[in-house]
């Protein structure tokens, strides 16, 4: 292609691109494929020669669009927003085409110092200390676009290692940074972010999980509490991350309460407001950030809610000194004559290189201006707002916690497992698609307004197939509906039991993914399908037809792998492969009564004795030895394990069988003795 082709086709594009966000609402929301469904599609092997692009135009439509997740739909309601807008887009189509590497000024000066400008720019339309910004004389603060939240968490983290490294070896120079570092406990709430976990696995260092309140908040008084108690064994706190918008819930940490904690016990104080930066744009939400003085670095991301398309994340930090400590590496062919004068990115970031991500940050600021940003922000929690004013005038329903910005939490009353069918009905059906949570022991879902051509009348349309499908739900399991159960009268908040935090990571929430995301929920491996869809059932029947199988050919026969396989990988329910494996494998490999009580199952009977199978310490290893270790060096408020190791197990129940990660549940008071045993009905595991 030829630059002449290049301005017909990049107009044709253009216009498919918006013919596609213009008409999106007419698409289903969740794709209708199988795994695997892009391989049956084109060929195996790359083509020898070059195809004309008419040929490439015409596969986004039979290859890549029926396998597309509509994220920009109003009808996705799952995870958090991904937006984006037309002035982001060009100026990621202008970015791509300069295809320059901003590692240091010298390498592209105009992405440097326009990062650096557009940093203050989003600072001081947040509200941040001037402590943060480029600009100011009295520190050596400033902001740096990172590729994801989750990277700012791990990058934050190592500067704080480094510093506390610094520190300890002012006093004790002759102490390994080996030996530090084994001895560092970094703290968050039991609602934070998965990849803050993430983060104490790759550095090696020890994760607090300090419980949250009932408004799923981490207060001051519990983080105190664990530090003096880490100090008492000689242990060495040294960070805490603050989480401003939690993935669970949208709940936010006191940081009012934890900041002068930390500046008093010299902790380097991170905030991960991942989600909810983009509403202290607005003034009427920067109560949330009261305390911010006392951070020494905080990151959100302009690419969910600011319409700055992914990756784009906006991180700052009170003293870049930090970084420039934890991340120096200067080889001679990076050096320039400018080294020291002006800014280099490649010592505020992991990697080397840089993309011009400042280019569409700038081009959707100056075109939607701070008022229009104010405004887009503030329909999405109107908008959320509404859809829980119509949860709570239905009884059938319950907000466990408050709606804050543009998310809702909601369940069915009653057990778990309505709200699990509810979820995996609507998402089975393609209308709309939610992802679940977990808090504090109870199944929930999470609605978001995740587009930008969201409107009240689709919040409305959505309500009304959650109502119709939650109808039917209750209906088929025998629940009569009393007519006059709807009513303008809110439900109450205080209704909801608070389950401790040890038995959260007890809990079995069958085979739904729990999208909480937080370090203490319970797990779900390699299974969304089975997770947001209503397989069930179907499991079920393939574990009592292997158990009949293991009966007739022997324990661990290979002709019975082979026939679980054909089962499994035949089937035309959609299920993620690894899980397929996963299942296989340890029901062939199972214990004795794990047939017998599957046998028993299709008569009524269930078993319950767990004297039959072998368990070891608090690794949960089982006597067949099949296992996938997740190793992690984190440990609870209450605990005196320095190591965690969680493996993944599969547990059968007559409506649901979970593919679901054991996490043995460290920090509780009492010996292992006096725990409260919970048994699996049908297999007898340890659960």
């Amino acid at each position: 292609m030829d630059y002449a082709e290049y301005r017909k086709r990049g107009k044709e594009m253009v216009d498919y691109i918006a013919d596609y966000l213009e008409n999106i609402r007419e698409r289903r929301v969740f794709p209708a494929v199988k795994p695997g469904y892009l391989r049956e599609l084109v060929p195996d092997a790359a083509p020898p020669k070059g195809e004309t692009w008419n040929d490439i135009f015409k596969d986004i439509e039979r290859v890549i669009m029926p396998g597309v997740t509509h994220w920009q739909s109003p009808y996705m309601h799952a995870y958090f927003p991904a937006l984006n807008s037309p002035a982001s887009l060009l100026g990621d189509m202008l970015a791509d085409a300069i295809g320059c590497l901003g590692f240091t000024w010298a390498s592209s000066p105009a992405c440097t110092e326009l990062e650096s400008l557009v940093m203050d720019w989003l600072g001081k339309m947040i509200g941040l200390p001037n402590e943060f910004l480029h600009t100011c004389k009295t520190s050596a603060g400033g902001g740096v676009i990172q590729t994801t939240a989750s990277e700012a968490t791990f990058v934050a983290l190592l500067a704080g290692r480094t510093e506390m490294f610094r520190k300890y070896k002012a006093i004790e120079p002759d102490t390994e940074e080996a030996e530090i570092n084994s001895r560092l406990v970094a703290y968050c709430s039991d609602q934070a972010h998965s990849s803050v976990e993430k983060a104490g696995l790759i550095s090696l260092v020890k994760m607090r999980y300090v419980e949250s309140d009932d408004d799923l908040s981490m207060g001051g008084a519990k983080l105190y509490e664990a530090v003096q108690r880490d100090r008492e064994k000689g242990l060495i706190p040294f960070w805490v991350c603050c989480t401003l918008g939690t993935t669970g819930a949208c709940a936010f940490d006191k940081l009012k309460e934890i900041g002068p904690i930390c500046q008093k016990e010299g902790l380097w104080l991170h905030i991960d407001a991942a989600y909810a930066g983009t509403a202290f744009i607005c003034p009427e939400f920067r109560h949330w950030l009261v305390g911010v003085e006392y951070a020494d670095s905080l990151a959100f991301n302009p690419s969910k809610r600011m319409m700055v398309h992914f990756d784009c994340t906006a991180m700052w930090v009170k003293n870049s000194e930090a970084l420039h400590r934890t991340f120096n590496v200067e080889p001679l062919y990076l050096q320039h004559e400018n080294s020291g004068l002006a800014i280099d990115y490649m010592h505020w970031q992991i990697s080397l290189s840089k993309k011009f991500r400042a280019l569409k940050l700038w081009f959707v600021i100056r075109n939607f201006g701070v008022e229009g940003l104010q405004q887009h922000v503030r329909k999405g929690v109107y908008l959320a707002k509404s859809m829980e004013a119509f949860i709570l005038a239905d009884q059938r329903f319950e907000v466990p916690v408050p709606c804050n910005l543009g998310m809702v939490v909601f369940r069915l009353k009653g057990e778990n497992e309505l709200t699990e069918r509810l979820l995996k009905t609507l998402n089975s059906a393609g209308k709309l698609h939610c992802v679940p949570a977990a808090l504090k022991g109870k199944y929930v879902i999470r609605f978001t307004v995740t587009s930008t051509h969201t409107t009240l009348d689709d919040i409305k349309r959505d309500w009304s197939i959650i109502q119709n499908t939650a109808a039917q739900i209750l209906t088929l399991n025998g629940i009569i509906e009393d007519p006059d159960v709807k009513t303008d009268k809110p439900a109450s908040r205080k209704e909801n039991a608070r389950v401790p935090l040890k038995e959260t990571k007890k809990s079995n929430f069958g085979t739904s993914l729990l999208l909480a995301n937080s370090p203490m929920s319970p797990k779900i491996v390699n299974g969304s399908f089975a997770a947001i869809f209503d397989q069930g059932d179907f499991l079920f029947e393939i574990a009592k037809k292997i158990a009949q199988l293991k009966l007739n050919q022997g324990k661990g026969s290979p002709a019975v792998g082979r026939r679980i396989r054909g089962m499994l990988v035949s089937s035309n329910k959609q299920y993620s492969l690894d899980s397929r494996m996963d299942l296989v494998e340890t029901i062939v490999n199972a214990p004795s009564n794990l047939e017998s009580a599957l046998v028993r199952e299709s008569d009524g009977e269930v078993s319950t004795s767990p004297e039959e199978e072998e368990w070891t310490d608090n690794r949960t290893v089982y006597e067949n030895g099949h296992r996938r270790y997740h190793r992690s060096q984190s440990i609870d408020a209450n605990t005196n394990h320095d190591m965690a190791l969680r493996t993944t197990n599969v547990k059968g129940k007559p409506s649901v069988v979970a593919i679901a990660e054991k996490e043995e549940a460290y920090g509780s008071s009492e010996s292992e003795n006096e725990k409260e045993k919970a048994y699996c009905k049908h297999c007898g595991r340890h659960i």
